[in-house]
């Protein structure tokens, strides 16, 4: 099953900021565009503007002259729903309630031909329970673009319990056509990005709840020492606390709440108090004209130690003997059964993070996971109150000396990166057992839709497949509440890593 032909026309429903961008990249791939939004004159509108994102896009040099006024030729703006009489494809970008998409596409039903391929571009709702108002639901999928469609390149095409491969092979290589990086998942709450990104917010907001740490440094954490693009403070107060928080409930609910997916109490208050972020000037950070931002904690200067001992090869950390030897610190190697520590002069440990607590030991100085210990800029500690200040000290002097800022933050378990890098492998693990999409699919996804710097099948790789599953089991013996419980299907994935043919 190939593509839509270009002569094809496509139809859009629903004219909002979404709408008119998937109109946009419809018709800026040649097709003919129809828009139709029960409002009247809204579809009119929506015309003028997206003809002004032409405009922009010449002046841009992105698009010629004359592909420009071809494109506004094309498009066609109707004001009812008889006018999409003869699209071959019609993509519903309206309001996320179900009962209004599903009594939109039986409307649709009786105007399009049998042939025509339905989409719904929802992000929360249920592809298959809106098909399921379909007379031939066969041809109903998701075609689930990311806003702003036109420059996001990720489209989660989703297939319903009903829908037949035809009709999703057909949607995936339209999508591909029209310039789009397709990939193809099940209809699960959240899809794909949704799903597995869940975990970027709840670990935040949840060593936020502990008084780990502020938000300004979290969100320094995750970008500099994780390498994400925007940490989940700031990210949500530019989606809206009330969207983000949104999505949050619908797959905790659509998951009959299980305890992974549990909404933050601190969001709900934010969201009850009217600060949504950017949209409303307040959020997590003051966004007013001229407000300031607040910085993130960075530890004071501090001397480095003389030298340190390296029990073991520090795992996932390994790179950081070199850097330390090339900042003129002496390392001392010594042998250490299942040892994987440094031992500062006046006998303080560091310790990458395992998903225990400092207060569990006695001087011990856990660092974050960073995605390159060398290019990374901060680098997070953690320790107990009975832990000594030398410790601390020396802990913080050794990696300023390897040209790191310092955050220190509280007694957290599993700190910052570590146990969101886990807990988005653990996801997304058990969505690949699942059905729901490929690994390479799911890289893709999280790494196009959110822009993580790697993802989770990649960062499993690297840190071994055994990494997540051994921390997020010190969580969970922690805190059993089931917040951070690996799956069965991550047990089974380390597991088969190792290629055990013994028999029990």
């Amino acid at each position: 099953m190939t593509a839509l032909d270009l002569s094809s026309p496509v139809a859009v429903v629903g004219t909002g900021t979404m709408g008119q961008g998937i109109a946009q990249v419809a018709l800026v791939a040649g097709h003919p565009v129809r828009l139709y939004d029960a409002a009247p004159g809204r579809a009119r509108e929506a015309a003028a503007a997206i003809g002004a994102r032409l405009d922009r896009l010449v002046e841009k040099e992105r698009l010629t002259a004359a592909g420009r006024d071809a494109a506004r030729a094309r498009l066609l703006p109707v004001e009812e729903l008889t006018g999409l009489a003869d699209c071959a494809l019609v993509v519903e970008a309206v309001l996320e309630r179900l009962d209004v998409k599903q009594e939109l596409f039986r409307a649709l039903e009786d105007v399009v031909p049998d042939d025509c391929l339905l989409a719904t571009n929802t992000s929360s709702l249920s592809v298959t329970a809106i098909g399921g108002a379909l007379r031939l639901p066969g041809r109903f999928v998701g075609l689930h673009f990311f806003n702003p469609a036109p420059l996001l390149p990720l489209v989660e095409v989703v297939s319903g319990s009903a829908t037949d491969v035809t009709s999703a092979t057909r949607a995936y290589e339209t999508a591909r056509a029209w310039g789009k990086t397709p990939v193809a998942c099940a209809d699960t709450p959240g899809f794909i990005v949704n799903r597995v990104a869940r975990p970027f917010y709840a670990e935040a907001f949840a060593v936020y709840e502990s008084q780990g740490a502020d938000p300004a440094t979290i969100d320094a954490v995750l970008r500099e020492s994780g390498g994400f693009r925007m940490g989940p403070f700031e990210l949500t107060d530019l989606i809206g606390q009330d969207v983000n928080e949104s999505v949050t409930h619908s797959v905790w609910r659509s998951f009959f709440q299980d305890a992974r997916f549990t909404p933050s109490l601190a969001q709900r208050r934010l969201v009850e108090s009217g600060r949504l972020g950017r949209k409303t000037g307040r959020g997590w950070y003051d966004h007013a004209d001229g407000a300031e931002r607040p910085e993130p904690h960075t530890a004071d200067p501090a001397e480095p130690p003389a030298y340190v001992i390296a029990e073991g090869g520090l795992g996932p950390a390994s790179e950081l003997l070199a850097l330390i030897r090339e900042a003129g610190v002496e390392v001392r190697e010594r042998d250490e059964d299942g040892g994987t520590r440094l031992v500062l002069p006046g006998g303080g440990k560091l310790v990458l993070a395992d998903g225990r607590t400092t207060a569990e030991f006695r001087d011990v100085v856990h660092f974050d996971l960073a995605l390159d210990y060398r290019r990374a800029t901060r680098i997070a500690l953690s320790h107990a109150r009975h832990t000594s200040p030398a410790a601390v000290a020396e802990a913080t002097g050794l990696f300023q000396a390897l040209g790191k800022k310092v955050s220190v933050i509280g007694d957290v378990p599993g700190m910052i990166v570590a146990r969101t890098v886990a807990r988005i492998v653990d996801l997304a693990v058990e969505a690949v057992a699942r059905g729901v999409a490929t690994e390479d699919d799911v890289d893709t996804a999280m790494r196009l839709g959110v822009n993580y710097p790697l993802g989770p099948f990649e960062w499993s790789r690297r840190l071994g497949r055994g990494w997540a599953g051994e921390l997020l089991d010190e969580l969970h013996g922690i805190d059993p509440s089931g917040r951070c419980a690996p799956s069965l299907a991550l047990h089974q994935y380390a597991c088969a890593a190792d290629e055990r043919e013994d028999t029990p």
